[in-house]
Parts: C-alpha cells; sequence; structure tokens
C-alpha cells in the first residue's frame, strides 16, 4: 500500500530549523547527502512522484525536470534569486515557485563591504606573505593599498542588499553614487545618495559594488567597455550573480592594473573560476559566502519550510514569484 504522506525532496542538507517544521506536518523528506551540485538526470530521477521540491540556487530545475513532475505542487528555492528555474514552466503546470527574500539583506551587504575593504587594503596579499613568515618587519611601501574613508561609491542596484551596502558606506563617510531602474527617494534623503547613468557612476566612483538581479538585460552588464571607463584606482566587488560580469574580461583587466583590485564571492559559472583570476594577487575570490552567518541560514531555511507548508496545506503566508 502506498504512503499518504506527502513526499518532500531536499537537494542539500539545510539547517535542522527548516527540517523541524516539514518533518512536525509529517512529510516523507529525502535529503540528498552529497555536497555536489545535483545534476538534471538526479534531479529529474528523484523528483517524479514528490510533492515538493526543496531546491538549491544551483539545481537545474528545468523545463524537462519539471515535466517529469507528477504531482509536485510547489518549488520552494532556498534562496533569493531563482534564475535555475524554469518558472514559466512551473506555472503551466500549476506549480508555485517560492523563494526566500529580505532576510539575506544584512548578511549580504557585510560581506560585500567586508570584500571592498579587504580588496582595498591588500588583506589577503598580506595575509599569505605572513603565513609564510616572509614578514621582515614593518616596511613605508610595503602592499600600499587604497583608502577607504570619504571615497565615493558606485552602487549598481539599489534594492534591499545596495540599500543596506549604502548605510554601510555612509558610516565610512563615503560619496554615493547609485543606478537603478527607479529612483529611490529615502536613499537620497537619508545618505545624501546621487542617482546617475551607468557610464557616469563607473568614471567617477573609486569603488563599485554589483546588487543587481541577473536578467536577460543585466546579462554581462560588465563587460571590457564598462571596465575600461572604471578609474584605474578602482576596485570592483560583485555579491549579486556572477553571470552580470563578463569573468575573462574582468580578469584581463585585473591583470593588466587597469583596475586595482576586485572582491568577488559570486562566479560566471560557478563553481568553476576563470581560470587565469585564481593567480591574480589583486583579487579576493570566497566561496559564495554572502549569506554565510548562522543565523540568517536558518530563517531561510524556516522559510523555505513554511512556504513549503504554506502551498501544500492551502493555508500561512507564501513568498510566491509567479
Amino acid at each position: 500500500m502506498k504512503s499518504s504522506k506527502k513526499r518532500i525532496f531536499v537537494t542539500k542538507q539545510i539547517p535542522e530549523a527548516g527540517l523541524q517544521l516539514l518533518r512536525k506536518k509529517g512529510y516523507d523528506i529525502t535529503i540528498r547527502r552529497k555536497k555536489t551540485i545535483i545534476t538534471q538526470r538526479e534531479i529529474l530521477l528523484a523528483t517524479k512522484h514528490v510533492d515538493a521540491l526543496l531546491c538549491m540556487l544551483t539545481d537545474p530545475v528545468t523545463k524537462k525536470v519539471i515535466g517529469s513532475m507528477r504531482r509536485c505542487r510547489v518549488i520552494s528555492i532556498y534562496a533569493v534569486g531563482f534564475n535555475n528555474i524554469d518558472v514559466d514552466a512551473a506555472s503551466e503546470k500549476g506549480i508555485a515557485v517560492t523563494n526566500t527574500p529580505g532576510v539575506l539583506t544584512e548578511a549580504t551587504a557585510d560581506t560585500a563591504f567586508g570584500l571592498l575593504i579587504a580588496a582595498a587594503r591588500c588583506f589577503i596579499p598580506g595575509d599569505m606573505m605572513t603565513r609564510k613568515g616572509k614578514f621582515i618587519g614593518w616596511d613605508p611601501m610595503l602592499l600600499l593599498g587604497k583608502p577607504v574613508a570619504g571615497k565615493t561609491i558606485g552602487i549598481i542596484g539599489a534594492g534591499r542588499t545596495g540599500s543596506a551596502m549604502a548605510e554601510r558606506a555612509a558610516g565610512f563617510g563615503m560619496k554615493i553614487l547609485y543606478y537603478s531602474r527607479t529612483r529611490k527617494p529615502q536613499l537620497e534623503r537619508k545618505l545624501k545618495a546621487l542617482k546617475t547613468g551607468l557610464n557616469t557612476l563607473l568614471r567617477q566612483s573609486d569603488f563599485v559594488s554589483l546588487h543587481c538581479p541577473l536578467t536577460p538585460k543585466t546579462h554581462h552588464l560588465i563587460g571590457r567597455k564598462e571596465l575600461n571607463m572604471m578609474k584605474k584606482s578602482a576596485v570592483f566587488v560583485n555579491t549579486a550573480r556572477g553571470e552580470v560580469v563578463d569573468e575573462k574580461a574582468l580578469a584581463q583587466a585585473l591583470r593588466k592594473n587597469e583596475i586595482f583590485a576586485a572582491g568577488l564571492d559570486v562566479y560566471e559559472r560557478e563553481p568553476k573560476i576563470e581560470r587565469s583570476l585564481i593567480s591574480l594577487p589583486n583579487v579576493v575570490l570566497l566561496p559564495h559566502l554572502g549569506s554565510g552567518t548562522d543565523e540568517t541560514r536558518e530563517k531561510m531555511a524556516q522559510i523555505a519550510a513554511r512556504n513549503i507548508i504554506g502551498v501544500l496545506e492551502g493555508r500561512g503566508k507564501v513568498l510566491r514569484v509567479n
């Protein structure tokens, strides 16, 4: 006799706080234990008979995968972005697609500002030098970086995280430029931020920080042409989406010292990283740690679980994207 329990497939281990909410409902939960990114074949085989899928940003939830789902009612992504999901295909089948907005904002902004300072002040080369026993004493010319306080920051994408980044920059007395589809009156009033065109922002900023979503219009928004507009002393930070940047062009600009440094937490072909970036001393490379605090990841797990419960039980708040 077939079980009447609702079946949930989770593509990676998530904090227990979210799983507990699902277990309290008596759901039959299967968690993939591998840490590698799931393949389309794996996810296709695992989701044919599930009622809900809890997936990650890197999982290929394609039209083919969705087409093979026989009873799935909700795809809950453990992330804000959902470009890996064919939302149109899900909508056609009446499957809800949900995400976890809002909760990542502060942690991601902290990461972005941390990358900004680390790249500007040569923290990584300094750390490596010290660990390797090459620090032989203070030197007036040792690893000279760029000052942060009082400089100009250009923020591309002034949504939740971009605005939180502006708050942090204001604490350092920075002049704030922003590029956004819509004007942000509160940002302008509170922080004296100035809305500009993209080209103006790139030319005038000492620091450029990316916080825009990935859309067909923002794919490779920052490429060779845009990098050429930036100051040679500029520092570039990306905690948004890797595909917004032409990684090969960025590596070339860093290698030729056409910009001073960069700090990256996301990559164009994640988890693969442009090979030429890895050997460069003027780029800080993080393994997608943007939302990586215990509190944030726990809240994300709870929201992702509640989204599933909300759809399957027909009550409660559901953060749908379709």
